[in-house]
């Protein structure tokens, strides 16, 4: 799994289907890209044959792409080792270029408010829509959602809906989705959760003997029950408390091979103490990251802190960056443009709150986008009125929305 020494960004690693290619997300495009195969298992015991994938590195140390079979859902990949020592300083410089080219794309071209539906509407076939702040926020659908879904479905469009929230796996999502009284089938559902256990499960963690700690919920410890990845950890740990007494210590399993940090909501000193003791004590255990959010919305009523807080913690207390493996990772879309043979990604539109995870996701990914409103992100930021936060700086959607009850309009 490589070594533990820090790389200068995080990793995007991207699980995907056996046929799809593996991309980096935004910030490093322009890297040395190699492929690689193998038949992948899926879980009906039959084999399939997979097609060269693409990895684009962004770091110095090996990376293998993930991929998964989770829950029936064929999602396997290759895994791309591309180059012990890293990219060439002539790559790292590409990189870099690549990134300012599309900056400055992005900031000639400002986002147009979407006042014709039309305009949108007609030029998609495909809608992947994030969920918290356009969906719902908190346990509260945004008003008018019902309506807008049902008639982009009747009029023939196709939708996904993808978080980078991992408190929940796909079927607990499924179940909120029902219970807000939206009518979402489990295949069109895709999570962090998942994400990172197709992760586990690609690069074969679990015949390591190995075991991940997980800071986080319910929903990580689900997927990757699904995979039979053993682990400990999560919601099991939520009241402990570190001896810090005279000679206290925290005892930990040397077994364990991956720390995983997804949002939590009940994290401790416990849990950052235990993590970083396995990432800077045990040789070679990886460092999972499901997301880096700044803030997430728990509740209609504010922000709250996400998961970008805890995975600085543990950030800050390691000096390693994580593997990533939510958005922006590509996963989602090379999965939904193989399933269904979309070979023009002009013709899907990723729907978000977020400029750099959600559009930046789509842009990097030849999808169009469009912003809403109705999450973090305000029209004064996104117009350049107001500061943007830092990492959004330049990125902008093709249009933009006041929620998506203006789709139909």
């Amino acid at each position: 799994f490589g070594s533990r020494q820090a790389p200068s960004r995080p990793h995007i690693l991207c699980p995907s289907h056996p046929s799809l290619r593996e991309m980096a997300a935004l910030t490093f495009v322009g890297a040395h890209a190699l492929g690689a195969t193998k038949a992948i298992s899926t879980l009906g015991g039959q084999t399939e044959q997979p097609r060269n994938l693409r990895a684009q590195v962004p770091s110095t140390a090996t990376v293998q792409a993930a991929g998964s079979s989770l829950g029936g859902w064929a999602v396997g990949a290759s895994v791309a080792a591309i180059g012990a020592s890293g990219l060439t300083r002539r790559a790292a410089k590409k990189a870099r270029g690549g990134r300012a080219a599309l900056r400055a794309t992005a900031v000639a071209e400002k986002a147009k408010k979407l006042t014709t539906p039309g305009d949108l509407i007609n030029t998609v076939d495909i809608f992947i829509f994030d969920c918290d702040g356009v969906i719902w926020r908190g346990d509260s659908c945004i008003e008018g959602i019902p309506n807008v879904l049902e008639k982009l479905r009747a009029a023939g469009k196709t939708l996904f809906f993808v978080t980078n929230n991992s408190t929940k796996s796909r079927a607990g999502y499924k179940s909120k989705f029902t219970e807000l009284g939206l009518d979402v089938k489990p295949e069109e559902i895709f999570s962090s959760s998942f994400a990172a256990a197709a992760y586990f499960e690609q690069t074969k963690f679990k015949e390591t003997g190995k075991k991940v700690y997980v800071i986080g919920e319910k929903g990580i410890g689900e997927e990757l029950d699904l995979v039979g990845v053993p682990w400990f950890g999560g919601e099991a740990d939520k009241d402990k408390k570190p001896n810090m007494g005279s000679g206290g210590t925290v005892e930990i399993d040397h077994d364990v091979g991956a720390v995983v940090v997804g949002f939590d909501r009940n994290i401790n000193y416990y849990k950052m103490q235990y993590a970083q003791l396995c990432l800077n004590e045990l040789p070679g255990c990886q460092f999972v990251a499901t997301n880096l959010d700044r803030v997430t919305h728990l509740t209609d009523a504010q922000e709250w802190a996400g998961n970008g807080t805890m995975v600085g913690a543990i950030k800050g207390c390691t000096g390693m960056e994580p593997i990533l493996v939510g958005k922006p990772a590509p996963l989602m879309v090379d999965y939904i443009a193989e399933k269904f043979g979309i070979k023009d990604r002009s013709r899907i539109c990723m729907v978000g709150d977020r400029l750099d995870t959600d559009i930046a996701f789509g842009r990097n990914n030849g999808m169009k986008t469009c912003l809403t409103l109705s999450g973090v992100t305000t029209e004064p930021e996104l117009l350049e009125q107001a500061p943007r936060k830092a990492g959004t700086e330049g990125i902008q959607p093709d249009f933009y929305v006041d929620t998506i009850n203006d789709f139909i309009a």
